[in-house]
């Protein structure tokens, strides 16, 4: 294992254990190279490392501190309110748009519905504990659709249930690019800061298509979590 990733593992390590708290200041790499007996490159490339991984977060003119958690997200069919409540962590909603329109080809075909069903856009912006988290897009049928009242007190598949309508299954497709600048200044990231995306189209138990979303999450502070096994 090289050196420097030794001395990031470390450090890591650190971070899990709650040695290092979320926040908390780093020595600079000169210091970190005299403690350790490295040289100048290895602690700056071990410091990197973390900071590419999100562990850590460098600020000109301020230093190199812990990154705030990030949300560990298991991929399965919640909602991401549910799974905040569930990390203990305090999540709240903004409701950007809430627009009721005629399907056109496109949505039409995401919800197999005819062409110009009333269907519902609903945009929101996800925060934890006041800290923007993610932007998520969402279209319905309209005749299943909550309120944006509702909306910005309640997740959606919470609001769906208590309408007696229950996701069994999702398709769902996960990916990475580029925040655009509206991306980046309403979830206070830097320009072209990399997101997670996810597409979802959610099915109930006939099969019948209940919401197809298109989120976007902030890496830096966000991560899915997967389990595999071998057959």
């Amino acid at each position: 294992m090289p050196l420097y990733h030794q001395v990031a593992t470390a450090i890591e390590a650190h971070i899990e254990d709650g040695t290092l708290r979320p926040g908390a200041f780093l020595e600079n790499e000169i210091a970190l190279a005299a403690r350790l007996g490295i040289s100048r490159p290895t602690a700056r490339q071990a410091l990197q490392e973390l900071v590419d991984q999100g562990r850590l977060i460098r600020k000109r003119g301020v230093g190199t501190q812990v990154a705030p958690d990030r949300i560990r997200r298991l991929v399965e069919l919640t909602s991401l309110q549910s799974d905040l409540q569930r990390a203990g962590r305090s999540p709240s909603t903004e409701v950007l748009g809430w627009e009721q329109v005629d399907a056109d080809a496109e949505v039409a075909g995401l919800l197999d519905v005819p062409v110009h069903t009333p269907v519902v856009w609903v945009h929101r912006l996800r925060s934890a504990d006041g800290e923007p988290l993610a932007l998520m897009a969402n279209v319905l049928r309209a005749d299943l659709a909550p309120s944006a009242e509702e909306l910005s007190t309640t997740g959606l598949y919470d609001a769906l249930r208590l309408r007696g309508i229950q996701a069994k299954v999702a398709r769902q497709r996960i990916g990475a690019r580029a925040a655009t600048t509206a991306e980046s200044r309403t979830l206070r990231e830097p320009a072209k800061a990399a997101l997670l995306t996810m597409e979802r189209t959610a099915y109930d138990e006939s099969g019948a298509v209940i919401e197809f979303g298109r989120h976007v999450y902030r890496a830096s502070r966000y991560t899915f979590d997967t389990t595999l096994f071998s057959h």
